[in-house]
This record gives structure tokens, sequence and C-alpha cells, in this order.
């Protein structure tokens, strides 16, 4: 069990129970991650939970979960946040995957791996925005938020 009390399954996966708060506003956005350290995913977690309407409804640490969780029929997802070094897989993979089977769903890389070309690849294949984990905290919650304020079924790209 993690200390945000999601018990993850062998193969890195862990649902999330949406929280409600009397202030949260109306449209929050449902949010997948896919980050294999758990470190940086409970942060990342805590910090767009605080600081933007986000709720989290499930993670990843490697592609192929991942990829079998974008499969599935009936969970909402509005933004997937995807890391380019898994457990197992790539970031990359995730990101074609999801832009085939979530194509509502914004895409944005959040990857110590920033660099010009890696941003070229990711935009390349389906990423909406890429961010550096060190220095574009604080773009990515302003990116939720400008996100949490386009109407229902508006594409993000």
């Amino acid at each position: 069990m993690n200390a945000r009390g999601a018990t993850a399954n062998a193969a890195g996966a862990a649902p999330r129970a949406r929280r409600r708060d009397a202030g949260a506003p109306a449209r929050s956005l449902d949010v997948y991650v896919v980050e294999d350290n758990v470190i940086v995913l409970e942060s990342l977690i805590a910090a767009l939970e605080e600081l933007a309407p986000v709720h989290v409804v499930g993670t990843a640490a490697d592609e192929s979960v991942a990829i079998d969780w974008l499969d599935a029929a009936g969970d909402r997802c509005d933004l997937v946040i995807i890391d380019i070094f898994l457990r197992t897989g790539s970031g990359l993979g995730v990101i074609a995957a999801a832009r085939r089977k979530r194509p509502e769903a914004a895409l944005v890389v959040l990857s110590n791996y920033a660099t010009d070309e890696m941003q070229a690849r990711c935009m390349a294949i389906g990423a909406d925005r890429v961010f550096d984990k060190s220095r574009d905290i604080d773009q990515l919650v302003a990116y939720c938020i400008a996100l949490s304020t386009r109407e229902p079924g508006e594409l993000p790209h």
C-alpha cells in the first residue's frame, strides 16, 4: 500500500477513488498518470490535486499496463501525463497508443529528458505538450487549469 492508500497490483497499476471537496470546482479533470518513480508520482499527484482542478483516476509504471488501461471502456480520461522512461516499455509507446485509443484526451509528457529532439519526437507521435520535470511543474499546473475551462468534448489539440 502506498502513502495515499492505493494498493498497486503486481503490474504497477493503482486505481484511485474520487475525493470530493466542498470548495472544489464543478469541472475537474480526470487524469491518468504514467510514471514509474513512486516518489515523483506521489509528489506530482499531491501537487496537481492541491493546485489544479485535477482528480487522478489511476496510475501505471509500465507501458503495457498503461495501454491496457487506455483500452478499457468506461473510465473517463481528460488528460494523460506520461513519463518517457518507465519500469518496462517506453512512454513513446504510451503516447502513440493513447492518441489512437483516447483521441479526446490531452496528452502531456513530463520528463527529465525533455530535450529539443525528444520534444519533437513526442509531438510527432501525438503529444500535445512536453514539460521538463525539473523546471516546468508550474507550467503543467497552469496547463491543467486552462484545460479544465474548455467545454466537454472540445479537443485540446
